[in-house]
């Protein structure tokens, strides 16, 4: 055993730590896991510890089942509450590690989606562009009442909601965004501030910005922890559908992104008129050129186009703009400094696979720098009120308006295939086909306008 490793299981030990939980994303970036007695966590370290990658959805056949979750040392975190037990008296914790799938032979697995982002990452530092891509999310969620099992009460097919706030005022429950923060806090992890969101019941907790890998990982453990925080703490529901009610404004997660050189900010250019660096510009000009395509990862179910609608705050063209928060890509007006020159992208929800959305914007910047594609001219109007001709005249693009729309975007081009990989490309869209056949199964096609009873049935309860 190395000294790290010795250390670590010692400190363990010492924190009444018995279990480690492995952790990692399915192909829909859903928590997958098992649980290792902290007696095997040595062997897993050095050696992975094997499953059966089939029963995973998105990796592997039956017939290629097995496979390794090798655990990243540099991600454990011991979670900050104990467990007792109801038949012997003893309390214990538990650590949790995010954990590389690998093949039998130790080469890494083209279905693990951490992977994908790992090498992306590694692309961006043999391409000598940038050292480091930070990203800095702002996701949404709602509180909905419900049940004693923990699913969400349903009324007249509407979830129940927990109160009538809006943005930035009144709203009930804003101790469950501060527990959230507490408990991260207690596990590493920073929060920038949090707020009471549009819709009534909505909430929103902003991360401090991080390395992409980090990130990707950081909103996993977010996720499960805001929503472990409403049902046991509070009887509620966290919801991160991305449009769980009819005429309220949905669930977003708008990411800032950077690059940094050892240098400082690659999107920085104190001599520039907005302080824009030319490879700034390059970068979102990629960026938007890949926007049609990335959508089906970006927003990966029926439901994430019911919310990017007019009226809703929510990007429905490709445009961009220095203040603008109508559209699609936003440079952040705070203030001109190198520290907070980004981007910020506002298509994305937070159903999405993090690590996939992550490399896809990565790759598409990247290729944006290294081309030199220039964005269009950015829109500092309210977008909605341009109208058919001024967009026509402007040569303004839509996003994708359904998930069909978003499946043939993706595999008219050759850029996500390209990222994600042959393997994990078919498994994405292979997924969004069955997910959209079946809700046009159940789904009658003049109920289809709105939240269906589909949706509420099926993603609702998942998301």
């Amino acid at each position: 055993m190395d000294g790290k490793l010795e250390e670590t299981i010692e400190n363990l030990k010492k924190d009444n730590v018995e279990f480690v939980r492995f952790v990692f994303p399915d192909v829909n970036g859903a928590n997958c896991g098992f649980t290792v007695p902290l007696d095997e966590f040595e062997d897993s370290v050095e050696n992975g510890k094997g499953f059966d990658g089939s029963s995973i959805h998105g990796m592997a056949r039956i017939d290629e089942s097995d496979l390794l979750a090798k655990p990243d040392l540099d991600t454990l975190r011991v979670f900050p509450w104990e467990y007792q037990t109801r038949t012997i008296d003893q309390t214990w914790k538990e650590a949790v590690v995010f954990a590389d799938i690998i093949n039998p032979d130790g080469s890494p697995y083209e279905g693990d989606s951490r992977y994908i982002l790992k090498r992306s990452l590694q692309n961006m530092n043999g391409r000598e562009i940038a050292d480091q891509f930070y990203i800095g999310p702002e996701p949404e969620f709602f509180l909905f009442q419900a049940k004693k099992n923990g699913e969400p009460k349903l009324k007249k097919r509407k979830p129940l909601l927990t109160d009538s706030g809006g943005y930035f005022r009144g709203g009930r429950y804003g101790e469950i965004r501060k527990e959230v923060q507490l408990i991260l806090k207690k596990m590493g992890v920073q929060s920038e501030y949090d707020h009471h969101e549009v819709a009534p019941s909505q909430h929103e907790v902003d991360l401090k910005y991080q390395g992409a890998l980090e990130m990707a990982d950081t909103l996993m453990l977010w996720k499960y922890i805001t929503k472990r925080v409403a049902r046991k703490g509070f009887g509620l529901f966290a919801s991160f559908m991305p449009k769980p009610l009819d005429g309220e404004n949905g669930n977003g997660m708008h990411v800032h992104q950077s690059l940094f050189k050892e240098e400082g900010n690659v999107f920085f250019d104190g001599n520039s008129e907005n302080r824009l660096s030319q490879s700034g510009l390059h970068y979102l000009g990629g960026l938007m050129s890949h926007i049609p395509e990335m959508s089906l990862v970006l927003n990966p179910s029926v439901n994430s186009y019911k919310r990017l609608q007019p009226g809703y705050e929510a990007p429905c063209y490709v445009t961009w703009a220095w203040k603008n928060r109508s559209d699609l890509v936003r440079v952040p007006g705070y203030n001109n400094s190198e520290m907070a020159t980004r981007f910020e992208l506002r298509n994305p929800d937070p159903g999405c696979n993090p690590y996939l959305a992550f490399a896809l914007m990565l790759e598409a910047g990247l290729e944006g720098i290294e081309n030199g594609i220039e964005p269009p001219e950015p829109v500092e109007m309210n977008v909605y009120d341009l109208g058919r001709e001024g967009m026509e005249k402007r040569k303004i693009k839509q996003l994708p308006g359904d998930l069909g729309e978003a499946i043939l975007r993706a595999q008219d081009n050759g850029f996500v295939r390209g990222v994600l990989g042959d393997h994990l490309f078919r498994k994405v869209v292979e997924n969004a086909e069955k997910h959209l056949a079946d809700y046009e199964w159940n789904t009658a096609p003049k109920n289809r306008e709105g939240i269906t009873k589909y949706e509420l049935k099926k993603l609702l309860p998942e998301l």
